[in-house]
């Protein structure tokens, strides 16, 4: 594995850095930045100054102008304990080796710090070859460029020292590690596939949403089982499947690992098996954290990812979840109840009508209207039996 030459140091300080381009605002940009820190705090890296810059297009040397590097410089210089930069776009290897060069200090990417959160959370054969995979195509067309960032982090590819020749070399074993990965995951995708296959004919239900969005309590909730549960970007990675019966209706729930923005497509890629269940499922429940400030972009970000997977036109209840860390945010305390109960008729009916009437509103950790949510997706499983197991339909009720 090359994860271990990736990881980030337990509480490195480090400052963000993005720009605002096209028809992007810099609130927008702000919103980002604050995703990144959060990235980094999962990845156990404190992020202490976010820098950043309206250019028309990313500078192709540094991706920031001269002037803003010299302002990152000058920090950097003046707060010896920052070790790390981290770019909220991807940077090229030649972009990475400049910078490094001007401000002295480790520089990686969004990406990069994914796939470092990625590295470090994978547990299964699986995930750990999906993760490498993704970070060796990741490198190879950075590879010359990060040379000496790659040195720097010891062992693996990229420490016999520069040079031409040795590149090349690199170059070859990385592409020849893609092969081997890539068979290796084929293999692993179809012991997946038939054990997929050989579930039986049950109504098969995935959790979709962005990432911390409360997936992973909702299958506990749902299935009555230990699944992980955590307040960290990625906290599932691995697919978890369980068998749930309601009201003698049986079906599979499956938990899968969260979308984001920017995703790295070598992660798309990489984890195609894993996403399989979301494409194979009969019916998605895509949940969204109602008390996160940017819950409707998010939401289309989700709604891209699944239109990119082919799997847009799936039957799908959306579950509005942390009713109660919203209301706790959005009411001032001084709010009249029946103003706040006109806000959320008027909320909730908005959505209603958005996504056709397929939405409950809950709370997964207060266990707030658990029985509706429950009905709402037997109904939609049963619904799910009579089109595709008729014969068997007659036993669930």
């Amino acid at each position: 594995m090359i994860d271990k030459k990736k990881q980030l140091k337990q509480e490195q300080k480090t400052v963000l850095v993005g720009i605002v381009t096209g028809g992007q605002t810099e609130q927008q940009l702000n919103e980002y930045l604050d995703e990144l820190s959060f990235l980094a705090e999962t990845a156990g890296v404190i992020a202490v100054k976010k820098f950043t810059q309206k250019l028309p297009h990313p500078d192709s040397r540094t991706f920031v102008g001269k002037g803003k590097l010299e302002e990152i410089k000058r920090y950097v210089s003046q707060h010896g304990d920052v070790e790390l930069v981290i770019f909220d776009d991807e940077l090229t290897g030649s972009q990475i080796q400049n910078i490094e060069k001007e401000l002295g200090v480790k520089t990686i990417d969004r990406s990069d710090l994914i796939l470092d959160i990625f590295a470090s959370r994978a547990k299964t054969a699986q995930a750990r070859t999906q993760v490498e995979l993704a970070q060796y195509q990741y490198i190879l067309p950075r590879l010359k460029g990060m040379w000496k960032h790659l040195e720097r982090q010891g062992g693996g590819v990229g420490t016999r020292g520069p040079g031409e020749t040795e590149i090349e070399t690199d170059r070859r074993i990385v592409k020849d590690k893609i092969t081997l990965l890539r068979k290796r995951l084929a293999e692993i995708d179809q012991q997946s596939f038939t054990q997929r296959k050989e579930r039986g004919e049950f109504i098969r239900v995935s959790l979709v949403g962005y990432t911390n969005v409360g997936k992973s309590t909702l299958m506990n909730l749902l299935s009555k089982s230990e699944v992980f549960a955590e307040n960290k970007l990625f906290a599932t990675l691995d697919t978890t499947t369980r068998k749930v019966v309601f009201e003698q209706t049986p079906f599979l729930l499956s938990d899968t690992v969260g979308f984001i923005r920017k995703l790295p497509h070598h992660l798309v890629e990489s984890f195609k098996s894993t996403l399989d269940e979301v494409r194979e499922a009969d019916i998605l429940l895509h949940v969204v954290d109602m008390s996160h400030p940017q819950y409707e972009e998010q939401f289309t970000v989700v709604n891209k990812t699944l239109a990119e997977l082919g799997a847009s036109d799936k039957p799908t209840v959306t579950i509005f979840n942390k009713m109660d860390k919203y209301q706790a945010e959005a009411f001032d305390e001084w709010l009249e109840e029946d103003v706040k109960k006109e806000i959320l008729t008027d909320l909730k009916q908005r959505w209603q009508n958005e996504t056709n009437g397929n939405c409950v509103f809950v709370s997964a950790t207060e266990k707030t209207n658990v029985d509706e949510l429950r009905q709402t997706i037997l109904n939609k499983v049963r619904e799910m039996y009579r089109i595709r197991y008729p014969y068997k339909a007659e036993f669930f009720y």
